[in-house]
């Protein structure tokens, strides 16, 4: 396994990011109890979740889930740089109440004990606000983070979701603190999808932050859909980003003719669209959030695959990203 640095700190993490948000509504404790060890014993160390994971009902379960993997020692949690977020709406959903979600100061400290408690851990190591909160004022957030900071209790904080401008606003605001702020940004990102490119990843780049891409295979319409589809494996999204893509006619061309370099190239399409991210450099590492065994192993063989030129050129004329912002959309 390849490690780099998160953004400007000097915590050193996996090239690959440990997706959890299939643990439990998707996986069962024990399978996601293997999962963590297999990517643990690969060299992965970084490991993504969110205080809603498990969702509706069963909002924590996925936290819950790591914390017991964590109880039964080894070194599993010093080995591992634990990433969590808040954000979400955390309240029972037949019972709405105030202040269960968001970033005002009670909410982050109400849900930042609720996830070390599921956790079973006395600290987060990376605490990612999972939306930009327009109603909260940045000195309020930043308040709340200082206390749990200067408690030990987070470590490094991060973004998900945010605009440029947010992560501008975000980490000027916490200048003025004389805080460290925001170290990492973590978007959607893949071949498809490129619109951060704009502005996001610029403004990551410029303040500092390591690019976390979620969704890198854009809900497995980049791992080889077309293929599974004629071999009657369908395709499988929660979002259902890869089942609109593949109802449009062009989109659909453009993916087959994606599938078709990578079988030019004798490449798998996940390990090439895993692969292209992990040549760009602003890329910290994606998150990789496999339902089985299997499926880590197989993202695990982008972390060993470079590229050559002319595939990545290739790659370039079938998605052409945005270009940089404004002259992307100023003329």
């Amino acid at each position: 396994m390849d490690y780099t640095q998160l953004g400007r700190t000097g915590l050193k993490v996996s090239r690959l990011v440990l997706g959890t948000m299939n643990f439990g509504p998707e996986t069962g404790e024990a399978d996601s109890h293997s999962i963590m060890d297999a990517a643990l014993d690969a060299g992965v160390n970084f490991f993504d979740t969110a205080n809603v994971y498990g969702w509706a009902a069963d909002k924590g379960r996925t936290e819950q889930i790591i914390g017991s993997w964590f109880a039964q020692g080894g070194g599993r949690r010093e080995k591992t740089v634990l990433a969590t977020k808040v954000y979400g709406d955390m309240g029972a959903p037949d019972a709405p109440w105030p202040n269960q979600s968001r970033l005002s100061a009670l909410n982050i400290r109400r849900a930042a004990e609720a996830s070390l408690k599921r956790l079973g851990t006395d600290h987060i190591d990376l605490y990612q606000f999972h939306h930009i909160d327009r109603s909260t004022p940045w000195d309020e957030i930043w308040q709340a983070l200082d206390v749990l900071v200067q408690q030990g209790k987070v470590l490094y904080v991060g973004s998900s979701n945010f605009p440029g401008w947010g992560i501008a606003q975000a980490n000027e605001t916490a200048a003025c603190r004389g805080t460290l702020g925001l170290v990492s940004e973590q978007c959607l990102y893949n071949l498809v999808e490129r619109r951060a490119e704009m502005e996001v990843i610029p403004a990551a780049d410029a303040y500092g932050l390591g690019v976390i891409p979620w969704s890198p295979l854009q809900g497995g319409v980049l791992g080889g859909a077309l293929r599974k589809e004629r071999d009657g494996g369908g395709s499988r999204s929660r979002s259902g980003r890869a089942a609109k893509m593949l109802a449009d006619p062009v989109e659909r061309a453009r993916i087959q003719a994606y599938e078709d370099l990578c079988d030019e190239h004798g490449t798998a399409p996940g390990d090439a669209g895993l692969a292209w991210l992990l040549s760009r450099p602003e890329v910290t590492g994606p998150i990789v959030g496999p339902r089985t065994r299997e499926q880590l192993d197989s993202a695990l063989r982008a972390v060993d695959q470079e590229l050559p030129a002319e595939f990545l050129t290739a790659l370039e004329e079938i998605f052409p990203g945005p270009g940089p912002a404004p002259e992307a959309f100023a003329w």
